[in-house]
């Protein structure tokens, strides 16, 4: 196994421990993936809420257009560091892939669909499922 593979699963078991704790307290760091489409994964956004009621005052997010980022080593471990920089105390990481990377009222107009992504235009991006 080579070392990134290590570097990567020591990593995501970190994480993955973190999230199995359940709810530990605030701060709460948030893990959601998005995507062309809901097998391969280009963005990930890391959100900080701080205490109950209020959204996430911390966000950072990082990509990649080769890599799937759940896959990349360094992705992985910079976001340990970011929960840990942040003093999460709980950790909720999404189960799938939640939408098009791309931002509503940044990379296209709010209120239309993303026209770099047809997979999700017709989509539920929670449940996957097909909608119109």
């Amino acid at each position: 196994m080579s070392t990134v593979s290590l570097k990567l699963r020591w990593y995501r078991d970190k994480l993955a421990k973190k999230s199995a704790k359940g709810f530990r307290g605030y701060p709460v760091a948030t893990v959601a993936f998005y995507g062309p489409d809901d097998r391969h994964a280009t963005k990930v956004a890391v959100g900080i809420i701080e205490t109950e009621g209020l959204h996430a005052n911390v966000l950072e997010r990082w990509q990649s257009e080769v890599n799937d980022v759940r896959t990349d080593a360094a992705i992985t471990e910079a976001i340990v560091r970011f929960v840990e920089k942040h003093g999460a105390k709980s950790v909720v990481v999404g189960d799938r892939i939640i939408g098009c990377p791309h931002e509503e009222g940044t990379d296209y107009p709010d209120g239309e669909r993303c026209p770099r992504c047809v997979f999700w235009a017709t989509r539920d991006r929670w449940s996957g499922e097909i909608i119109q």
